[in-house]
């Protein structure tokens, strides 16, 4: 079986925890690993002018396998038309909340061998990343050109699809931080 939809999983669950008698079941053993492989990629020590991100319009849940097919979509389409040195890629989100699943069987007598609700809380199934509306995705960030510019809005054009919900791909200016100099003891 594929994966199950969103619809499926509560965003109002509890992140971590379940409130137990028995303290030792009060915690998700198990947890499935992150697909996610990378969370940057490209030139990460070069000096970029221009970002372009993907913002997300809602308050969603991302699973990790589709947070890496965009990573992976977007590194692919980037390393082919600006090079490996032309721009670097940032996962902005990690999927820390454990997606459970109250497997019910199926087949033959199942009927006798199920609880239904009873004990509901779940096996873990995956992690998924919990955002907020406005919230960024993943960024991208470029030397300001024409090409570069229209690379990567192609690039998370494409991987927007690969995205749950409604998102938003935006360019703007990136921000040099002023370092304050340490004051000198004399």
């Amino acid at each position: 079986m594929g994966l199950r939809p969103a619809k499926c999983y509560r965003w109002d669950s509890p992140a971590y925890t379940r409130i137990a008698n028995n303290p030792g079941d009060s915690y998700i053993t198990g947890v499935p690993g992150s697909k996610i492989v990378h969370f940057e990629a490209g030139n990460l020590s070069g000096e970029f002018d221009t970002e372009v991100s993907i913002t997300t319009l809602e308050d969603i849940q991302m699973r990790s396998n589709c947070l890496e097919s965009a990573r992976v979509t977007v590194n692919k389409i980037l390393e082919g038309k600006l090079g490996v040195n032309g721009f670097r890629l940032k996962v902005r989100v990690y999927p820390h909340h454990v997606i459970r699943e109250n497997v019910m069987a199926t087949g033959a007598g199942a009927d006798r061998v199920q609880m239904g609700m009873r004990q509901s809380f779940g096996k873990p199934m995956g992690v998924a990343a919990r955002m907020r509306k406005g919230q960024k995705i993943m960024s991208v960030f470029i030397n300001k050109s024409d090409e570069s510019i229209k690379t990567a809005k192609k690039s998370m054009k494409v991987a927007s699809m690969k995205l749950p919900g409604e998102k938003l791909i935006t360019i703007e200016p990136v921000v040099k931080k002023k370092t304050k100099a340490a004051p000198v003891k004399q």
